[in-house]
């Protein structure tokens, strides 16, 4: 506990009258307070990191530590004051350049662990300095049980675990990323989440005094270890309405970096307007887009549309094909002094006032020569611009219309078609997942990553891309809630049926019951997920082919 480690260290000091004097007072200087810390293997573990064989004193960590009286005696410890703005270091700010989003508890770890829509949590909040033990523990590989093989063929048992098999992983979030981030940490080339908005009526429903701040803690800690599973070329996409968006900008910025946020796309999900709204009809939400390494990220293009081509004719039977006109001025530019062109035809040209000259005298010539230029018949000059020379790709806008990415009633009609009508609320569409999927530029045998899955939109996405395009996408989904099989994995299997290939593991992380966690007396009860390391040492329920794919599995780290 936070309060036995505060204990721990000042006994710490207190053996030596070297740090403490005859009433217990303890004084310690700097040199000697470093040599002391490292002499003893907790103190050591808590405030170093060790960098091969030299272990670095992290002064922040320390210095918290002891600060932390003010707040010592409470159920839950956080050294931020109780509201929630922006902050330089320990003082609200008006004017910085290095600003960060502050809110109780950002300094601590919240598990997380509703599996029902109608569960209310009341969860401690664990400070990642006083509860690091606890922290560690949480965070230890998790043995996997109630494994399946799900194809368009059916459903088989206690298969082998493959690195590049798509998964389907039921637990809390937080602690299966943490299960999984050495076996797939920096090779993730997508990540996308569509967390719950903290609306009062979606998933998120924390009992406590500090909704909004409890909020940002569950998806602050979700980000830092999503960004770990990151390629240098990956990027991220997440999913928010208007409740949360300002905070979730500033805290992705503090954790991607503000050089490496690219847009927020705003995705016109609804087509209708809700005359019974008391002020606005929201129409659409947001997606923050975010690059791991902004440099190392290509843009993917979108295809272009038979729309977009129409725009090309061919008029005058050019041997090139189809084009479209281009003036061949601009309304900025570089100007060239008495600029003054004579074409074959007869035709003397100057810029129209004002405008300047795209092409320089000898490359119009050229043009010229080569008939690539349109004389129109308001006597100006166009270059031809041909489809065949265009990028064969859009860039994508920032706003995404219903048109081309689905709307909220459509992709409900979408899940129907399905599975059961009203089985689950406003689920994403694949036409939206597709376009960030085209958008992120992922190639073959590319990993997305998706920890909030819901109704399975991205696997069902990834499956259709891979049967369409002919591609091996690879699909990693985690959900904590109950309908996982039911829904999640169902839509899955009937898209796999459709489609009449793909395949995915479902695995459970293993839970222990709240009487076998008193019995062994070492976990606290909220984290009740079964350390790997422990699958073999005790009777929990894990059989014996469980036990060998685990470790085949997890093996994979030592690769």
């Amino acid at each position: 506990m936070a309060l036995e480690l505060k204990t721990y260290i000042e006994n710490l000091f207190k053996k030596s009258e070297k740090f403490c004097d005859k009433d217990g007072n303890i004084f310690v200087s700097k040199i000697d307070l470093v040599r002391l810390l490292l002499s003893d293997e907790k103190a050591r573990n808590t405030f170093f990191m060790r960098i091969d064989d030299i272990y670095v004193l992290n002064q922040n960590d320390l210095i918290e530590f002891f600060t932390l009286n003010d707040y010592m005696q409470n159920s839950s410890y956080t050294a931020y004051t109780n509201k929630i703005g922006l902050i330089r270091k320990d003082n609200f700010i008006k004017k910085f350049d290095d600003v960060v989003l502050a809110f109780p508890h950002k300094d601590c770890i919240l598990e997380g662990g509703a599996s029902k829509d109608d569960d209310k949590q009341k969860e401690t909040f664990y400070n990642s300095i006083l509860s690091s033990d606890e922290i560690s523990r949480l965070f230890e590989p998790k043995a996997l049980t109630n494994i399946k093989h799900y194809s368009k063929d059916g459903v088989a048992k206690n298969p082998d675990i493959n690195i590049d098999d798509n998964l389907i992983i039921k637990g809390n979030n937080l602690i299966a990323l943490h299960s999984l981030k050495e076996l797939y940490g920096g090779k993730v080339k997508l990540i996308y989440i569509d967390p719950p908005y903290n609306t009062g009526n979606d998933s998120f429903n924390y009992n406590d005094n500090f909704n909004h701040s409890t909020w940002l803690t569950f998806v602050k800690n979700r980000l830092e270890v999503a960004r770990e599973f990151l390629s240098d070329d990956g990027v991220i996409f997440v999913s928010i309405d208007d409740h949360e968006q300002t905070y979730l900008k500033v805290l992705m910025d503090e954790i991607f970096q503000p050089n490496n946020f690219i847009t927020t796309i705003i995705w016109h999900s609804k087509y209708t307007i809700s005359n019974d709204a008391k002020y606005i009809s929201t129409q659409h939400e947001n997606i923050h887009f975010y690059a791991k390494e902004k440099t190392s990220f290509s843009i993917g293009l979108l295809d272009r549309t038979e729309k977009q081509n129409k725009a090309y004719t061919n008029p005058d039977n050019d041997p090139k094909g189809r084009w479209k006109a281009t003036p061949i001025y601009a309304k900025s530019g570089k100007k060239e002094n008495n600029f003054l062109m004579k074409f074959k035809n007869g035709l003397e040209w100057s810029p129209p006032k004002g405008t300047f000259h795209r092409y320089s005298k000898s490359t119009l010539n050229s043009l010229d020569i080569t008939n690539q230029l349109h004389f129109n018949k308001n006597g100006g000059v166009d270059k031809k611009t041909y489809l065949s020379e265009v990028k064969q790709g859009v860039t994508a806008g920032s706003i995404w219309h219903y048109e081309e990415v689905g709307h909220t009633h459509s992709n409900n009609d979408e899940l129907a078609s399905i599975l059961d009508k009203g089985v689950f609320d406003n689920p994403k569409g694949t036409s939206l997942l597709k376009q960030i999927i085209k958008v992120a530029n992922l190639q073959n045998n590319d990993i997305i990553l998706d920890f909030h899955a819901g109704s399975g939109t991205t696997a069902h996405a990834v499956l259709d891309i891979n049967k369409e395009q002919d591609k091996n996408l690879q699909f990693i989904l985690i959900e904590q809630m109950d309908y996982i099989e039911d829904i999640t994995c169902k839509r899955v299997q009937k898209v796999m049926e459709k489609n009449q290939e793909g395949s995915f593991i479902y695995a459970e992380l293993k839970e222990i019951n709240n009487f076998t966690t008193q019995e062994i007396g070492k976990l606290n009860a909220n984290m009740h997920y079964l350390p790997l390391a422990e699958i073999e040492d005790n009777d929990y329920g894990v059989c014996k082919e469980e036990i060998e794919i685990n470790k085949k599995f997890y093996g994979s780290y030592d690769e």
